[in-house]
């Protein structure tokens, strides 16, 4: 009970504190932002790069970009012109993209391409004007195109969704000292309120011989690119209607052959086939529902492994498509370290046997998302999957239902409700709950002058079981200013706080975080800028989940990192950082993974880890480049020596050669034997044309003993429609004499995008 109270004491200042900074400064510094007048459109405008059309002849040019990189503080070196224009169904806009000549730089021809190391262009456009959500569409001087969605203001880097994928078109042509983007975007492919008048436009280009990254409305160095805050107002002539209530089918059909030769059981080659596929329909123009049947998720890239050396659950992020579509109203909630949602639990059970991580059939689904007015925003999302009786699962409903409402200028008010419940639970032998459910309330804080942000929030957890603090609660602040950064965060998760469905590694725990950043820019041409960062982290067991190592509330982890980052004009970084860690082990332990089972360090033992890093980042938009990262760090009472990176060659513009690696030998003495612990990962990209590509990945991870296989083949053969080849193979590394296979897969799937 005093823990409680402490708790809702600190809930309740965090909250204050929070509203305080939303209120406490209202003033925006510098002038107001530029003001784009939409033409109407007088001829038809075809798509070719010419600008020839009457239209692009009479409409008003604006050309104001400014730099970001190397420096904020002046016109950009290479000149941009934007043209703009809209009729009944469409918006058009065209640039001019100058630079000394047209050697321009395209690193593949693959769509959603990446922003860094080639010459491309981007349009954000909020349709709600609400600073929070955008649309982001791009091309580079091959048209070559790309989407994405921008959410929570833009603020962090994953707040950039590149997963969405809508019908549009463009079309891009290079002349002697400039290219020509044009696009046409339907208004049936983006979301507003009925009415509108008004939406916010950005644009920002990367110039690869200018060496400079500009932008139209011009974004301080200290905030990211795609910060919301800074926008244009771009201007409609006249109100936009409904557009026309559209509807999309997308079904798929997949075929595969697959061997698992670890089942002994299994006797030869299986064969299997799915149908199914995906609706998209417009409700209004604001809101949309997704459905699904039977998805398959077989074209989906493989996860990039990693070398786990940690004592806690290793994030992977979301890549199944469905599930990644308005992701942020459902997975912002939270933090990296506490997330009352987490869409990979779906299709994912685990192995009551082994407790290893098996594969779950998904029944189907919808989602629901958007806006039904100009400030709140709702999210439902319901999955179906199959029962397992061989694991003695039963069938599992997946429901999660979130609400976002606009408060002050930018920031919000949201609720979640999750809740996993077992179908027919009782036919099966209890293995599992009946059912999980987590409730909570967050305020995330994004001030008018963009000094001030953060969030607070609160989660409950509803379980059959009576464990106690069903509960948690997370609060962060962050003032940012010119020069330095300063950073305040505390999280408290408690012992009975049973998100199944969520992502939470570490339980009856409080944390408290703070964070400063110091930046210089200093006023030479090699130097871009400076920045020293201190992070620091205490842990304290809150002593309410029966463990004998620490019983009643005390520190169990404290940890303190110092870095040095160095931002080069000539886009190379450089990093140095030394950090100390001094923490309980509450379970035994093998920090290598690959000892005998009786070799593990003991339950209430006490380690001091303190380590040593360099990183060097090379320029990306080079034919050749590089990252490498050595490390030396005092680890339990031993050494590590680590070595990781990457090299990359590209072949403009059809794909690249690269290849990561990471090596770690740990010796820790005493019983432990010394670790030689591998990880290598060619991978080879391709892109044929821009709608055929072909990638090849391959993965060796001495730590698990596997070698993986994923060549994946793609034809776009119309907008959004695709045909993918996809071989899989995992190979025992045990022993090299010989390598025996895993599982082996061959799969080929078709899916079409119809609208009706």
């Amino acid at each position: 009970m005093n823990m409680k109270c402490v708790f809702l004491v600190v809930s309740w200042l965090s909250t204050i504190v929070v509203v305080t900074a939303q209120v406490g400064n209202l003033v925006i510094e510098g002038q107001e932002p530029p003001q784009i007048i939409l033409e109407n459109c007088t001829d038809e405008i075809i798509l070719d790069g010419a600008l020839t059309e009457a239209t692009w002849q009479n409409a008003q040019t604006y050309a104001s970009y400014t730099q970001y990189f190397p420096t904020d503080s002046v016109l950009a070196c290479g000149k941009t012109e934007i043209l703009m224009a809209y009729d009944e169904t469409t918006l058009y806009i065209a640039s001019r993209c100058y630079a000394p000549n047209n050697e321009f730089t395209v690193a593949s021809l693959k769509r959603d391409y990446g922003f860094g190391g080639s010459d491309n262009i981007s349009f954000l456009i909020d349709t709600y004007n609400d600073k929070t959500n955008a649309y982001l569409f791009g091309m580079n001087p091959y048209g070559v195109r790309r989407e994405a969605l921008i959410a929570n203001g833009g603020k962090a880097r994953n707040d950039f969704d590149p997963s969405w994928d809508n019908k549009w078109n463009g079309e891009s042509k290079i002349y002697e000292d400039h290219y020509v983007c044009e696009l046409a975007i339907p208004f049936s492919s983006i979301r507003y309120k009925k009415g509108v008048t008004k939406f916010r436009f950005n644009s920002y280009r990367n110039d690869v011989q200018c060496n400079e990254i500009s932008c139209f409305v011009n974004i301080p160095r200290e905030f990211i690119l795609m910060d919301l805050n800074y926008m244009a107002d771009m201007q409609l002539g006249q109100s936009l209607d409904t557009p026309p209530q559209n509807i999309t089918l997308i079904p798929y059909l997949s075929s595969a052959i697959t061997r698992d030769f670890d089942e002994v059981t299994e006797m030869g080659t299986q064969w299997n086939y799915n149908v199914g596929g995906d609706a998209k329909i417009a409700v209004s123009s604001s809101l949309n529902l997704d459905l699904t049947v039977n998805p398959d998720f077989s074209q989906v890239e493989v996860d990039q492994q990693v070398t786990n050396l940690d004592r806690f659950e290793i994030f992977f992020p979301e890549r199944r498509q469905f599930f990644l579509e308005n992701a942020d109203l459902f997975s912002s909630f939270g933090s990296r370290t506490m997330r009352p949602f987490f869409s990979r639990r779906i299709g994912v059970s685990q192995d009551t046997v082994t407790g290893n991580n098996i594969q779950n059939t998904i029944y189907g689904g919808m989602r629901l998302s958007g806006k039904l007015n100009e400030k709140l925003r709702i999210g439902v999302l319901d999955m179906q999957t199959a029962a397992q009786k061989d694991n003695d699962l039963p069938s599992y409903n997946y429901f999660v239902g979130a609400l976002e409402q606009r408060v002050f200028d930018r920031s919000n008010v949201g609720f979640i409700m999750v809740n996993k419940q077992a179908i027919n639970a009782s036919d099966f032998g209890g293995t599992s709950d009946t059912y999980d459910r987590v409730i909570g309330t967050e305020f995330r804080l994004r001030s008018k002058d963009n000094f001030w942000s953060g969030k607070t929030s609160y989660m409950q957890a509803i379980t059959p079981n009576d464990d106690k603090m069903k509960l948690s609660h997370f609060t962060s602040l962050q003032y940012n200013r010119r020069k330095f950064r300063a950073d305040w965060s505390h999280m408290l998760v408690g012992a009975g706080m049973d998100a199944e469905v969520g992502f939470i590694p570490r339980k009856d725990i409080l944390l408290l975080s703070p964070a400063i950043d110091y930046r210089v820019f200093p006023a030479t041409d090699k130097v871009a800028q400076y920045t020293f960062s201190a992070n620091f982290d205490w842990i304290y067991k809150l002593g309410q989940d029966n463990n004998e190592i620490i019983e009643d509330f005390g520190l169990e982890e404290n940890r303190i990192r110092f870095d040095w980052n160095t931002n080069f004009s000539n886009n190379h970084r450089m990093n140095l950082g030394v950090s100390y860690s001094n923490f309980f082990l509450l379970e035994d332990f093998d920090p290598t993974r690959v000892q005998a089972e009786d070799i593990f360090l003991d339950a209430g033992t006490k380690h001091q880890n303190t380590a040593i890093a360099f990183s060097y980042n090379s320029d990306s938009r080079k034919t050749f480049f590089y990252r490498f990262n050595p490390l030396y760090e005092k680890f339990f009472g031993g050494d590590r020596y680590s070595l990781s990176g990457s090299l990359a060659y590209r072949f403009l513009p059809y794909g690249s050669i690269s290849i990561d690696y990471n090596f770690s030998h740990i010796d820790i003495g005493g019983n432990f034997d010394k670790a030689n612990l591998w990880l290598v990962g060619p991978k080879f990209d391709v892109t044929f044309t821009r709608n055929l590509f072909w990638t090849t990945f391959l993965q060796y991870n001495s730590q698990l003993e596997n070698l993986n296989i994923n060549s994946r083949f793609q034809w776009r053969f119309a907008p959004v429609s695709d045909f993918f080849i996809v071989y899989t193979d995992n190979y025992n590394t045990e022993t090299f004499d010989p390598v025996m296979s895993r599982n082996r897969a061959l799969v080929a799937k078709l899916t079409y995008w119809l609208n009706l």
